[in-house]
């Protein structure tokens, strides 16, 4: 099966998408990823969707991704005097460390990091910002702040800090518990959720040693401010808009959209747009006019992937979310004006022998009107500087590795085939032609690009560039 884009669908899985059918429909209509959300999925539900898309890839032989999304550090108030209390712009409220039921004037807060790191004139924004305060002291185990508008503050709901950088780093006690779990599971992907920080990222990719890539979720004002650390540390991103927008005032979402994908796709990493992006479809089944002008930016801007959230989750039209998201894309990349916006955003050259194949597969491609760029791929770094260069045609990753070709189903443009290293030079050229014409990407007559690195079955090594045409046969015209 092949796909008619090259941005990649990501559906969030949930009770309106967990059975096995909902699951085999929704890869039909186009999920090149599913997500696994541990804020609401124990170890068995994680265990038990896995298995049943592994099984979904393996019957449509299609190596479908697997993203477990790690819930990440929350704070949040604690209970009040009948559940909730109502405040009035400039009430002064206080937050303390007394474990009794919150009254109109305090509640208890259970997070200690955040008295220590909280400072005068930071911002409180609690329940997702309905409610926003600026903090006037913090002494003796007690924050006060000033409500800054009016509105209610119920039991349990969370608590964020724009302004402060917490002593606390990515992963909870439940996290590390998630992540071993997911790791066992062989997930491709990990989230991680609330990172504020490029040196926690690298320490995690430190643990994990290759056993899973690591996608940071970006939602903190103190990961923008360190963003190119984070973005050297990662191994993919998201762009999380939803406590983005939260955290940050909304009207910069769309700038730091733009932002992250452009460092994200300059350092030849996965970006993942995502967050209401057909929020109607969750009970409508067409989106608003503005959503699907949304999700067509993201795909203009060369982002790797977009992602539905409750839409496919717990929405009343899953399927027809993932089905309105691919003809999107389609409309998209076959737009005139598409090419020139992709590549209007300049991406450096890396002094690299591999970047510079890269970049030249991209050039040749181009000029010798081929049908297709074939990359060998162990790792899948020789595919994903292919993929950043965003070349006109499609691009085949062929890859002895599961894991690498489960990975890359996230990476813009790239069709992944499972195959065994080519015997020598003949063999390669032979083996690529062969499934360039078998998956319908070449026709007789046409021709291919062929990246690979030499010798054979080395990583790290891409350094050559050759050029097949191929016969009726799916095989290399002789000469």
């Amino acid at each position: 099966m092949r796909r008619n884009r090259r941005v990649k669908l990501v559906a969030t899985l949930g009770p309106a998408s967990s059975s096995p059918e909902m699951l085999e429909r929704l890869f039909v209509a186009g999920v090149d990823v599913f997500r696994i959300n541990m804020s609401h999925a124990s170890h068995d539900t994680a265990r038990e969707l896995l298995y049943a898309v592994r099984t979904v890839s393996k019957r449509n032989r299609y190596p479908i991704g697997v993203l477990v999304d790690l819930q990440g550090p929350k704070f949040r108030l604690g209970e009040f005097a009948g559940g909730r209390v109502a405040i009035k712009e400039g009430d002064v409220f206080h937050f303390d460390r007394t474990e009794t039921q919150g009254t109109a004037e305090r509640v208890f807060l259970p997070h200690p990091q955040i008295f220590e790191a909280v400072e005068p004139g930071h911002s409180l924004l609690i329940d997702d910002g309905k409610v926003k305060m600026r903090v006037i002291e913090n002494k003796g185990g007690r924050i006060s702040a000033t409500a800054l508008n009016a509105g209610a503050l119920s039991s349990r709901k969370g608590i964020s800090l724009p302004d402060t950088l917490l002593p606390v780093g990515p992963l909870t006690e439940k996290d590390e518990a998630d992540l071993a779990h997911a790791l066992d599971l062989s997930a491709d992907w990990i989230a991680l959720s609330f990172v504020q920080r490029g040196e926690d990222v690298a320490d995690i990719v430190k643990r994990v040693d290759g056993r899973a890539a690591i996608m940071v979720k970006i939602e903190k004002p103190s990961a923008i401010d360190d963003l190119d650390a984070i973005i050297a540390a990662g191994d993919g991103f998201m762009v999380a808009r939803g406590d983005l927008g939260v955290e940050m005032p909304i009207e910069k979402v769309p700038g730091l959209q733009k932002k992250i994908t452009r460092k994200s796709r300059a350092a030849g990493k996965p970006v993942v747009v995502a967050t209401q992006m057909l929020e109607s479809m969750i009970s409508s089944p067409v989106p608003t006019r503005a959503e699907v002008s949304d999700v067509a930016t993201a795909v203009f801007d060369g982002a790797d992937a977009v992602m539905l959230s409750a839409e496919s989750a717990m929405g009343q039209y899953p399927v027809e979310a993932i089905q309105m998201m691919d003809r999107i894309a389609i409309q998209v990349e076959n737009d005139k004006a598409y090419t020139a916006i992709v590549h209007a955003t300049k991406i450096d050259k890396q002094p690299t022998a591999a970047d510079a194949i890269a970049a030249a597969a991209h050039a040749i491609a181009d000029t010798v009107k081929l049908a297709a760029i074939v990359c060998y791929t162990a790792t899948g770094s020789t595919a994903l500087r292919v993929a950043r260069e965003r070349p006109g045609l499609p691009v085949i990753g062929l890859t002895p590795v599961p894991a690498t070709a489960h990975r890359l189903s996230v990476v813009w443009g790239i069709h992944t085939v499972m195959t065994g290293d080519p015997e020598n030079l003949s063999n390669m050229v032979s083996k690529a032609c062969k499934i360039a014409f078998e998956e319908g990407f070449a026709k007789s007559g046409e021709g291919i690009l062929i990246t690979a690195g030499v010798p054979i079955g080395a990583t790290g090594t891409t350094n050559m560039i050759r050029i097949a045409f191929i016969n009726d046969k799916g095989e290399p015209v002789a000469g």
